[in-house]
C-alpha cells in the first residue's frame, strides 16, 4: 500500500499534481459555459459526418477527457471538427450508406486506425512529418474543404432532397419561392452570419466590454437554435416537411469495440494518414499559437499523442474521428478556461445533458445545423491568405490554388496528394535554379554585396561569385552555366573565387562537378579559389579527391580572398 501514492502520482498529468487552487472556479465556470454552447456544433458535425447526431455528444465526452489528460496544451479543446467530419462522409459515403450500421462501424474504424498511427508517430517522434504539409497546401485544403461543407449543407438549409436537385430549389428562392424549410434555413444562416461578423463590432461600437461582447456573439448561435426549435413545434412545421433530428438515444453508451479485417484496413489506410497529417498540423500549430500567446511551452509529441488517444477513445465510445477544434478552443478560451480542468468539466457537462435531456434534440430544425456548420465553413475559406501569397511567391499561391480546385473537383485525398507534389516540385524547381551573385567590397570596408545591387569594388582580373544554395546533382548545370557566362564577358579572368557561406552541403557529384570545373578552369590559366566554406562542409570536402587537386586557395574570408588577390602573385 506504501508504493501506491507515488505511482498514483505519477499516472496523473503534471498540471493536475501542481493544479493551482484559485483556477478551479474559471475552470469549472468555463466548462460548463462550453458544454452549452458547443452543443449545437457537436449535434451538426456528427450530422456533417453521416452519423447520428448523438455521436457528436458522445465523441465530446471520453475523448476529451483524453486529450486532456494526455495533451501538453493547457486550452485547447478537442471533439468532432468540420474538417475531420467532411473527411469522414468524403471517404466513407462510397463505402455504405451514412448512418446505416456499417457505416457507423466504419467511422468507428476510421478513428481507431487514426488513434493508432498518431500514437506510433508520437512514439517514433515524427511530429515533423506535420512539415509536409506547407502553410499554402494546409490553407488550400482548408479552404477547398470548406467550399465543400458549405456545398453540402447549402441542400439540407434549402430543403433539396438531393445534391442533384439544388439548383433548382436555389433558382426558386432567387424567384422569391421559399419553402418552409428555405425560409427558416436563410433566416438562421443571417442571423448567425450577422452574429458572428456583424453583433460583436456593433456592441463594441456602443461601449460594451470585450469580454462579454465575445461571450454574447458565442452565445447567439445557441439562441437562434433554441428560436428556430421553438418555431418549428409552435407552427408545427415538421408536418410541413421541415426535417430535424428525430429521436435521439437517450443515456450514455457503453464501450464498443472491434478490429477492421483487412479489406477494410487496406481502403482506410490513406485515408487515415491524410487525418492524421492534417489533425497534426493543425493541432499542433493551434497549440503552438496558444502558448506563445499564453507564455507556455507545448510538446508536438506530447500534443500527437493526445490526439491519438483522443481518436482511441472516440472509436471506443462515440464511434468517429476527432481533432483540435478551432472554434471549441476559442469558446474555451474566451469563456476563461484555465487549465485542462475546464475540457473535463465540458466532458461532464456533455455526459449530463445527453442523460437528462436528450428528448429536448428531437424537435431541432436540420436547417439550423446547417446554418451553423455553413457560417463556421465560411470563416474556414481564407482567401487572404491566395492574396499574399499571390503578392509575395507566385509559385505558393499555385500550390493553394491547386490543393484548393483538386479537393473541390478531384476529392480530398487527390486534392492534398495534390498540394504535397506542387509544394516538392516548387521546393526542387527552387533549389535548382539558385540564386547566384557576382560580389565585389564595399568601399572603406570588409563587407561584399552583389555588384547588381552595390557601388562595389571589383578586381579586374578575379572573379567573386557566391551561390545562394547548397550544390547539389539538381543545379549544377545553372552554377556551370552561370561561371562560363561570367568568363566569356571577361577573359582577362585568371582568379575565380567561389564564396560559399550559403552552401550547407556539398554531394557527390557536386564534388565530382567541383572537381571537373578546377581542372577545366586550370587548362585555361585559372585558379579556383574557395572562401567561407563551413566546417561540416569543409570536413567532406577535405576526405574528398577535390581538396589536393584545387590549384588555387582555400581563405576564411572573401574580404581576406579579395586582399590576397589584388596584390601581384
Amino acid at each position: 500500500m506504501a508504493r501506491s501514492g507515488p505511482l498514483l502520482s505519477r499516472a496523473l498529468p503534471d498540471w493536475l499534481r501542481r493544479y493551482p487552487r484559485p483556477f478551479l472556479l474559471d475552470d469549472v465556470a468555463a466548462g460548463l459555459i462550453v458544454a452549452v454552447l458547443a452543443l449545437p456544433q457537436s449535434l451538426a458535425y456528427a450530422l456533417l459526418a453521416g452519423l447520428p447526431p448523438q455521436a457528436g455528444l458522445y465523441v465530446s465526452i471520453l475523448p476529451a477527457i483524453a486529450y486532456a489528460w494526455v495533451g501538453s496544451s493547457m486550452v485547447q479543446a478537442v471533439g468532432p471538427v468540420a474538417i475531420t467530419s467532411i473527411m469522414t462522409l468524403t471517404v466513407l459515403s462510397p463505402l455504405a450508406a451514412p448512418g446505416s450500421p456499417e457505416y457507423v462501424q466504419l467511422a468507428a474504424h476510421l478513428a481507431l486506425l487514426s488513434g493508432v498511427l498518431l500514437c506510433a508517430a508520437s512514439a517514433m517522434r515524427l511530429g515533423f512529418l506535420a512539415q509536409l504539409l506547407s502553410r499554402p497546401v494546409t490553407q488550400g485544403f482548408l479552404s477547398g474543404s470548406a467550399i465543400l461543407i458549405v456545398v453540402s449543407q447549402a441542400r439540407i438549409l434549402l430543403g433539396a432532397p438531393t445534391l442533384g436537385e439544388l439548383p433548382t430549389v436555389l433558382s426558386h428562392a432567387l424567384h422569391g419561392s421559399f419553402s418552409p424549410t428555405a425560409l427558416l434555413g436563410l433566416s438562421c444562416l443571417g442571423f448567425m452570419a450577422f452574429a458572428r461578423y456583424g453583433l460583436g463590432p456593433m456592441l463594441l461600437r456602443l461601449g460594451l466590454p470585450a469580454r462579454p461582447v465575445g461571450f454574447a456573439v458565442r452565445l447567439m448561435p445557441l439562441l437562434i437554435i433554441a428560436l428556430a426549435t421553438l418555431t418549428v413545434i409552435h407552427f408545427a412545421l415538421a408536418t410541413q416537411g421541415v426535417a430535424t433530428v428525430g429521436a435521439v438515444q437517450s443515456g450514455l453508451p457503453g464501450l464498443q469495440f472491434s478490429l477492421p479485417d483487412g479489406t477494410t484496413l487496406s481502403r482506410l489506410a490513406l485515408p487515415a494518414t491524410i487525418i492524421v497529417l492534417v489533425g497534426m498540423v493543425q493541432n499542433i500549430a493551434m497549440a503552438q499559437s496558444l502558448a506563445i500567446q499564453r507564455r507556455e511551452k507545448v510538446s508536438a509529441n506530447r500534443e500527437i499523442l493526445g490526439l491519438g488517444a483522443a481518436n482511441l477513445f472516440g472509436a471506443l465510445y462515440g464511434g468517429m474521428p476527432v481533432g483540435g477544434g478551432v472554434s471549441r478552443t476559442a469558446l474555451n478560451v474566451a469563456a476563461g478556461a484555465r487549465t485542462p480542468l475546464a475540457s473535463i468539466c465540458t466532458a461532464l457537462g456533455m455526459a449530463a445533458i445527453v442523460l437528462l435531456a436528450a428528448p429536448a434534440f428531437a424537435n431541432l430544425p436540420l436547417a439550423a445545423l446547417a446554418a451553423t456548420i455553413m457560417v463556421a465553413a465560411f470563416s474556414m475559406i481564407d482567401l487572404g491568405a491566395l492574396r499574399n501569397a499571390w503578392a509575395y511567391d507566385r509559385v505558393d499561391a499555385l500550390s493553394w490554388l491547386g490543393t484548393a480546385g483538386g479537393v473541390i473537383f478531384i476529392g480530398l485525398e487527390q486534392g492534398i496528394a495534390i498540394g504535397i507534389a506542387l509544394s516538392l516540385a516548387a521546393l526542387l524547381v527552387r533549389a535548382s535554379t539558385p540564386h547566384i551573385a557576382r560580389l565585389g567590397r564595399l568601399p572603406g570596408s570588409e563587407h561584399f554585396r552583389n555588384v547588381d545591387r552595390h557601388q562595389v569594388d571589383t578586381l579586374p582580373h578575379a572573379l567573386f561569385l557566391r551561390v545562394d544554395e547548397s550544390l547539389f546533382f539538381g543545379n549544377l548545370t545553372a552554377v556551370e552555366t552561370r561561371l562560363a557566362g561570367e568568363l566569356a564577358q571577361a577573359p582577362e579572368m585568371h582568379d575565380v573565387v567561389l564564396v560559399m557561406s550559403a552552401v550547407n552541403r556539398v554531394d557527390t557529384t557536386a564534388m565530382e562537378a567541383l572537381c571537373d570545373i578546377n581542372r577545366n578552369l586550370a587548362e585555361q590559366g585559372i585558379a579556383l579559389h574557395l572562401a567561407e566554406v563551413k566546417g561540416p562542409v569543409q570536413d567532406r570536402l577535405m576526405r574528398s579527391p577535390l581538396w589536393p587537386a584545387l590549384r588555387g586557395q582555400v581563405f576564411l574570408s572573401a574580404n581576406a580572398a579579395f586582399e590576397a588577390l589584388q596584390r601581384p602573385s
